[in-house]
């Protein structure tokens, strides 16, 4: 899966093992909700990619791209984990619950820093940490890598295995000393605009913890935070991940106990949210999400995540309005 549809030149950009992981996810999730065989035959090829070509066994490691394989990222290691967990609970097949617990092994070995961090970002193959820049927050060791870290909890269920659950939590203590110094974070409102992006994967992964009272309490404030900077930024420029991710862990912390729902706010996402979908005549991008917007001008990229995001949130807002339940289903995406 590529990391974009760039529309003015219509090509993508180079297939990613990050965003095929997100679509692994997507598609499980979408298979779960249709039983529409279609969606479980693409996740496979999705995970064949990763376990047979992407992954490298003999150095125990996940590329960022392929040919060439220059870099691993912690972030992009957590969101293939758990895309291929989902793709093994769903198929059964072996292959991907072993790729998956090789490369949180890879997470917890090779990215930990002596601080007690993880390093954002190797080279590979010498597995030589970049530096950190704490204004590039892909590049910093913050709380967004808590939704990174979901995957050491999901792999602790998975296979009953203790030694996942430390560095799932070693991550979130320093993830809930550390949030509130996050936002705005960046003098470029702009960029504020992307780090609320990452600041919501912090949420999300609070979301394991929703029963504890300091993550419910760090939702609830959280969430209150990237409302604001969001509405503020929003006349400039909006990513619809941003309004997909926000309104998503709005109805799960709600649904969890942990964070009364603003219905008011929770609407207004979601018609914004909604707002970003595309029809078009190309297939290629009918039915997807623009990436974001600058004033009333669309970028030229349509997302596979942010599509992934979006048709999530809008289903779980709807379930909402509904009345269904949302106990069942857990945050995949």
């Amino acid at each position: 899966m590529a990391r974009y549809y760039l529309t003015d030149s219509q090509s993508n950009l180079a297939a990613s093992t990050e965003i095929t992981g997100y679509a692994i996810s997507a598609l499980v999730y979408l298979h779960s909700l249709t039983g529409d065989s279609r969606y479980l035959d693409r996740a496979r090829a999705g995970g064949n990619f990763l376990t047979r070509c992407a992954w490298d066994a003999a150095a125990g490691s996940m590329p960022f791209e392929i040919e060439p394989s220059a870099f691993s990222y912690f972030f992009d290691c957590g969101i293939i984990v758990r895309g291929l967990l989902a793709l093994w609970k769903a198929t059964g097949e072996e292959e991907y619950l072993d790729v998956a617990v090789g490369t949180g092994n890879s997470m917890a070995r090779d990215f930990a820093s002596g601080d007690g961090s993880f390093y954002p970002i190797l080279t590979l193959p010498a597995k030589a940490a970049l530096e950190r820049d704490p204004l590039r927050w892909s590049r910093s060791s913050t709380c967004y890598q808590l939704k990174s870290a979901m995957a050491w909890w999901d792999l602790y269920e998975a296979t009953g295995e203790t030694r996942f659950v430390e560095p799932y939590e070693r991550v979130l203590e320093a993830s809930l000393r550390s949030y509130a110094e996050f936002l705005p974070g960046h003098p470029e409102r702009a960029k504020v605009m992307d780090r609320l992006h990452a600041f919501s994967y912090f949420l999300e992964g609070l979301l394991p913890r929703a029963a504890d009272p300091r993550c419910a309490a760090a939702l609830g404030e959280g969430i209150g935070m990237a409302a604001f900077h969001l509405r503020d930024i929003a006349p400039e420029f909006a990513r619809s991940d941003v309004y997909a991710q926000l309104l998503r862990v709005r109805v799960y912390a709600a649904s969890l106990g942990a964070v009364p729902l603003d219905v008011e706010a929770a609407t207004h996402e979601a018609a914004q949210l909604a707002g970003f979908q595309v029809t078009d005549a190309d297939p290629r991008i009918d039915g997807g999400y623009w990436f974001g917007r600058r004033g009333a001008e669309w970028l030229p990229y349509v997302n596979p995540v942010s599509a992934a995001f979006a048709s999530q949130a809008l289903e779980v807002w709807e379930t909402h309005l509904a009345g269904g339940a949302l106990v069942h289903r857990r945050l995949l995406v």
